[in-house]
């Protein structure tokens, strides 16, 4: 195998850290091992089965995004929820306190409103490092956020989480999916874990569903136990699509920072739109922040039409970005939040985490700019 090298820039680790080498053919893509069954004992002197997380292919990924994060170790999940959710049930019990960031993916949202606060864990939302740490008590275990943040691009100081966690003896997860480990590397300021939705930018194609957790040995381990009981792992077959998506991600996101920089400023000044969120314009709320511990600022663009009431007829005129739920493809996607990943929220939670209805969302994918410009532009004309 390719041990991740500590001196390899992201862009080699792409291609080569994790990769599982074939020992009798010498091929240099990681085999797709079909097997549910192995011998045991064995070269490794190990209980191999995929749902222990401990297959070859399942390794290489898990290796590979460990690399790219600067972390200790990873597991590959079949979902981004099932890595979320696998990491929560891990290191939280009834009677423990966990304070979440107040705006977060709708999936993320319910999972803590709904489903922890029926298993007996008391929830908290905050939306700035200052309300985290006055939201504080003796048995809160767990902070949770992103950065930047789903839809709203908004971008929280990592190192001051990271620092209040530390000083506090609280374990610290951030989603890092819209960031990607090319622009952005949690672990480097201090939080103790980085989860990622791989549907999303790590695979890039818009073929299947994974999840990736990211963090020490010991944190890892903890999952791990919770993981193997609850049967979340990801097959051989997509471990291999993920692997291959992996290894042009820092070529894939180079393009989305630069096309979504070229839109998001082109967006500010088109008369039908009230604003444009984008960590990477200097008018955005969070720029300074977002600089300071970001590479490049994300391929993600969230804006308010003007007319909310025009949305259909605007969705209905693009021809080249597509209306559809998910992002990080290389085709460009827009949906409306308040229809799709935050839909299962009531009016009021979704004004409260300002989702409005004439928000949408825009994945910006790889194509020229151009013609993404001149495709939006068609859309929004009166």
């Amino acid at each position: 195998m390719n041990e991740p090298n500590q001196t390899w820039r992201q862009a080699t680790a792409c291609v080569h850290a994790g990769s599982h080498l074939d020992e009798l053919t010498g091929g240099v893509c990681t085999p797709i091992y079909t097997s549910t069954a192995y011998s045991y004992p064995n070269r490794a002197n190990l209980n191999i089965y995929p749902r222990y997380f401990n297959v070859a292919n399942q390794q290489a990924v898990a290796r590979k995004v460990a690399a790219l994060e600067k972390g200790e170790e990873g597991l590959v999940f079949g979902s981004g929820m099932a890595a979320i959710s696998g990491m929560l049930l891990a290191h939280l019990s009834p009677g423990d306190h966990a304070i979440f960031q107040a705006d977060l993916y709708g999936g993320t949202y319910h999972l803590a409103a709904v489903e922890l606060k029926r298993l007996g864990v008391e929830i908290y939302w905050a939306h700035t490092v200052e309300e985290f740490e006055a939201a504080v008590r003796p048995n809160t275990r767990l902070l949770y956020i992103e950065s930047p943040s789903n839809p709203l691009l908004h971008c929280i100081d990592l190192a001051a989480v990271a620092q209040l966690a530390r000083k506090h003896r609280i374990l610290s997860l951030i989603d890092n999916t819209f960031a990607t480990p090319v622009n952005q590397n949690p672990l480097e300021f201090g939080i103790d874990a980085v989860l990622h939705s791989a549907t999303k930018y790590l695979n890039g194609h818009s073929d299947l569903n994974a999840g990736v957790v990211v963090s020490s040995k010991e944190i890892i381990g903890r999952a791990r136990e919770f993981a193997e009981s609850h049967g979340g792992m990801l097959e051989s077959h997509a471990c291999y699509q993920l692997e291959r998506g992996l290894k042009t991600l820092f070529l894939r996101v180079k393009a989305h920072n630069e096309n979504a920089a070229h839109l998001a400023a082109h967006l500010q000044t088109h008369p039908a739109i009230a604003r444009v969120n984008y960590p990477g314009l200097a008018a955005h709320p969070d720029h300074a922040v977002a600089a300071r511990q970001m590479r490049g600022f994300g391929g993600m663009i969230s804006f308010e039409l003007r007319e909310p009431g025009r949305m259909d007829a605007v969705l209905a005129r693009l021809r080249l970005i597509t209306p559809a739920l998910s992002l990080g493809g290389v085709e460009s996607l827009i949906c409306a939040p308040s229809r799709t990943s935050h839909r299962g929220l009531s009016p009021g939670e979704r004004r409260r985490a300002g989702i409005s209805d004439g928000l949408l969302r825009l994945s910006v994918g790889v194509e020229d700019a151009r013609d993404l410009v001149e495709d939006i532009d068609r859309a929004l004309e009166s």
